[in-house]
């Protein structure tokens, strides 16, 4: 698929920022990141808006690493909106899928959308979406293209195989 293609919607399906697992967080939910993490979620946003992946909208986990995540790159990503989820806290594409249906009316005018989140389930949702199996490593960002034309997001993520992976961005690039 052509980097510039026009039509159809985008979903960039994002892993947090390397989180610091030697904090003293409570539980899992409230790991912050580390300095690494820091570091490379505001040069992803960068890398994103520099490419041409600038979301509309972003539907992220509400856990404190992948808040943190999109405070570092939302000044990058100037003029995105975002929702944050307790559904998408270690979550797949079903959970995305409800959240789609859910913020039917949010997406609606939105052509890119970003997914914030975790694994597995971020993998998976690539997998299913796109047929690719892939690492997503920490702060690694899976660019896909709906294959459907002029289909809704419901329509759009409601297929397995409804996407193709356009490429992988990380924060070394």
């Amino acid at each position: 698929m052509a980097h510039g293609k026009t039509q159809g919607l985008r979903l960039v399906v994002m892993r947090h920022a390397k989180s610091d697992w030697d904090s003293d967080a409570k539980s899992d939910h409230e790991r912050p990141l580390n300095h690494r993490g820091q570091r490379e979620a505001p040069a992803v946003g960068a890398l994103l808006r520099k490419k041409g992946y600038r979301p509309d909208l972003v539907l992220s986990s509400d856990s404190v690493r992948t808040r943190e995540t999109w405070e570092r790159m939302s000044d990058e990503l100037e003029g995105a909106s975002v929702v944050f989820d307790a559904t998408l806290y270690l979550a797949g594409v079903e959970a995305v899928r409800e959240a789609a249906s859910k913020h039917a009316n949010d997406m609606a005018a939105a052509r890119t959308v970003m997914v914030l989140g975790h694994n597995p389930g971020w993998e998976e949702m690539v997998r299913s979406l796109s047929g690719h199996r892939l690492d997503l490593k920490t702060a690694h960002a899976a660019v896909l293209e709906s294959r459907k034309g002029d289909a809704t997001w419901v329509e759009s993520l409601a297929d397995d195989g409804g996407f193709e992976l356009v490429e992988v961005v990380r924060p070394a690039d």
